[in-house]
């Protein structure tokens, strides 16, 4: 049987790190790390928020905007625990800070708290005054923001091998 050449991989990454089992996070619960897992909340709430404001757009229902404020908090607060787990692995973990994707998913994600705080801010005393067209606009920016903030922290954990343990290459005899 012919041996398959080896090809290497198209990542950021050197052979070594490749070829690691990858490193866990300094932030988890019975070995299973917790920034990935508190993450889901604040995004599904911020996005939620983009949707309940384009409600309120196309509705001028008071229900939406007062959904949207709702949102909003939750997703700060939640964004907070989050931040706060995340901000952990980047101090401790040097690969993470080694990589641009780890300086892009760290900056992203606090421009996208600091917009969300002050789009509740905004909203704080008239949830519907403050909707069309600047909260409309940043719960976009906060959603987008979210969504590429998003694919870096993927590609630490997939390809940079952050927050995960036990994981081997297909690559490897």
């Amino acid at each position: 049987m012919t041996k398959t050449p080896n090809i290497p991989p198209l990542i950021e990454s050197n052979e070594e790190e490749y070829r690691d089992s990858g490193i866990p996070s300094t932030v988890a619960v019975a070995g299973h790390p917790f920034h990935p897992l508190i993450v889901t909340f604040p995004i599904a709430f911020l996005v939620g928020a983009f949707g309940t404001d384009l409600g309120y757009w196309l509705t001028a229902d008071a229900f939406w905007a007062r959904a949207s404020i709702w949102l909003i908090g939750a997703g700060f607060v939640s964004g907070l625990l989050a931040a706060l787990t995340g901000m952990l692995d980047f101090l401790k973990i040097d690969r993470v800070r080694k990589r641009r994707a780890g300086w892009a998913h760290m900056v992203g994600n606090i421009a996208a708290l600091m917009l969300t705080l002050v789009n509740w801010l905004l909203r704080w005393d008239s949830p519907t005054e403050a909707i069309v067209p600047i909260g409309l606009v940043v719960s976009l920016i906060v959603a987008s923001l979210l969504g590429i903030t998003g694919w870096y922290g993927a590609e630490l954990v997939y390809r940079h091998k952050v927050a995960v343990i036990g994981y081997s290459s297909p690559h490897e005899p």
